[in-house]
């Protein structure tokens, strides 16, 4: 049995197409696109297109991601404030992109799970782990913290979220971090992906890396409006795909808060912090 799982594109058409075009040429039996297609970047709607025809002519299979939660919450609630709205442009940005295809992906399930054909040989897929699409499994996350993050019983864990593949084993369990399509924060530009195969009743898995057309990325950035109208945070994102390391957290630790009361500006948060890390 050979299974393909993908995650995080994050609205990456380029990175999608060449992922996609690699594993129809590995002819899997199954594959799972693990959340977080949309969003992010700037194609989420060609992304949403493109998964669907997979999904039909191909059967693979989705799951939810956070930030197909947290787009479909955009499409609901309004910002509570205009330095909310600001904050949330470019999810904005995408809820437009979508909006009339909302049921293509709001039925999405938030777990997927099968065995090889023993009971030792389960798979459990999720975005980030039992507590929560945003709660990854991570190298830093010690290995009493893994009890409550997964399941038991299971042969196989397979998760994403962080952006970093990972390969790793709890007791008898292996886990698999299969990382990023669209925007990887590992240093390594290339798009990832993870390959499982059973043998011998025992899963055998690899990440596997893709370079792309990160010129065609960059430009769709810029010409699908995203960057002039995701607001200023944008900024960010972008140095995030170009330098494959994670940026948006430390922003957020740093100048959220402070942005929301009034005591720096959105903008000028962004370029000050943008400057403080070149």
């Amino acid at each position: 049995m050979k299974v393909a799982v993908f995650s995080d594109v994050q609205a990456n058409l380029p990175a999608l197409e060449v992922a996609a075009d690699d594993i129809l040429a590995w002819r899997p039996d199954l594959v799972v696109m693990a959340g977080d297609l949309l969003n992010r970047g700037p194609c989420s709607r060609a992304c949403l297109e493109r998964f669907e025809e997979l999904r039909r002519a191909h059967g693979w299979l989705p799951i939810n991601g956070n930030h197909e939660v947290w787009v479909l919450r955009c499409g609901r609630e309004a910002p509570p404030s205009p330095v909310a709205a600001e904050m949330r442009a470019f999810a904005d940005f995408t809820h437009r992109q979508v909006a009339d295809l909302q049921h293509a992906f709001d039925w999405w399930p938030d777990h997927l799970c099968f065995d090889g054909g023993d009971d030792a040989s389960w798979v459990h897929i999720t975005h980030g782990s039992l507590l929560g699409h945003r709660d990854g499994i991570s190298a830093s996350l010690p290995d009493e913290a893994l009890a409550e993050r997964l399941p038991r019983d299971t042969a196989l864990f397979v998760g994403a979220h962080t952006h970093k593949p990972l390969v790793r084993r709890y007791g008898a369990m292996q886990i698999l971090n299969v990382g990023s399509v669209g925007s990887p924060f590992d240093g390594d530009t290339r798009a990832s992906y993870g390959r499982l195969e059973l043998h011998g009743g025992r899963w055998r898995t690899e990440i596997r890396r893709l370079a792309y057309d990160r010129a065609r990325a960059e430009r769709d950035f810029h010409d699908s409006g995203f960057l002039a109208e995701g607001g200023p945070l944008t900024r960010i994102l972008l140095v995030e795909w170009q330098e494959a390391r994670v940026l948006m957290p430390h922003w957020i630790r740093r100048y959220q808060d402070a942005v929301l009361a009034g005591e720096i500006g959105l903008e000028a948060s962004v370029t000050e912090f943008l400057d403080g890390i070149r």
